[in-house]
């Protein structure tokens, strides 16, 4: 299964950009603008294009925007980012005036999580936020697990700058999404791996596996660390009904101190998982006599 990594930014704000952004022309005349009244999208453009045989300069009523002084021929455009109302004139022709309402983008929102791969039984905090930037908006979540149809997660409100945050604990691989007034964020994933433990008991060790579903008579692999850092398989353990196996070390003659851990490989751990592997527990050397 291939690793999804999906980073959390902290307190989400989103940017807005707009999609299949346009430009409209608007032509200066003599007697005007043409058209003098416009309506058009968050993210689009303008391109006043000079038609007239005298010079024309176009200036924002609040100063957002200003053109250089334009020649007959010459252009100018602006690309409005804010949604509102902007009235504008001719500095250069008394009476010339003209009008851009632009309308503000569709409702989008974000999505992540703060780790893209977690162990069995960990927890992990999904969060995003809203283009509004408003508090008390309503979030959706849902999930849908490895297998398994899309199903409800629960709602969540936003706060702060329209920041929102939840947090789930995925028993085996699973995809989230969020939604807010009709718009729905990119789906995320977040791999599981199976929790594997390497205890001492008495004599022996118990190795442990933790999982959604059974592993009863899957295999791990007891490994010894070898003097080059290396991972070397030693012995196949057959888990029994408890996902569990009961075992002995055989101690090894001479000096030192032995490293071991137990595996579980993805074919092993079965689908929706990721391999996995314990923790160490060292086991001194039996002294040569």
């Amino acid at each position: 299964m291939r690793r999804l990594a999906t980073a959390l930014v902290g307190a989400l704000v989103l940017g807005t950009t707009a999609a299949g952004a346009a430009t409209i022309d608007v032509r200066i005349t003599g007697s005007g603008f043409s058209p003098r009244s416009l309506t058009i999208n968050f993210g689009d453009s303008v391109l006043w294009r000079n038609a007239d045989r005298t010079t024309h300069q176009i200036v924002a009523d609040n100063g957002s925007f200003a053109s250089p002084i334009l020649q007959p021929g010459q252009t100018y455009r602006f690309t409005f980012r804010t949604a509102g109302r902007f009235p504008y004139h001719d500095a250069l022709k008394v009476g010339n005036r003209g009008v851009i309402a632009v309308k503000g983008p569709p409702p989008s929102l974000t999505l992540g999580a703060t780790a893209p791969i977690v162990v069995y039984g960990s927890s992990v905090v999904l969060g995003g936020a809203v283009s509004s930037h408003k508090a008390g908006e309503t979030v959706n979540l849902v999930a849908q697990q490895y297998g398994s149809a899309v199903s409800g997660l629960g709602t969540v409100q936003t706060g702060a700058n329209g920041a929102f945050s939840f947090t789930v604990t995925p028993a085996i691989f699973t995809a989230y999404q969020a939604s807010w007034s009709g718009a729905t964020s990119a789906q995320i994933s977040v791999q599981v791996k199976p929790k594997l433990s390497l205890l001492p008991l008495g004599r022996r060790f118990i190795a442990r596996v933790g999982a959604a579903r059974s592993m009863a008579g899957h295999l791990v692999y007891l490994q010894r660390r070898s003097p080059f850092a290396q991972w070397v398989t030693v012995r196949k353990l057959t888990l029994g009904p408890q996902s569990g196996r009961i075992f002995s070390i055989p101690r090894r003659r001479g000096r030192g101190i032995d490293v071991y851990r137990v595996y579980l490989t993805v074919n092993q751990a079965g689908p929706g998982y990721l391999d996995s592997a314990s923790g160490t527990q060292k086991v001194p050397r039996r002294a040569r006599r």
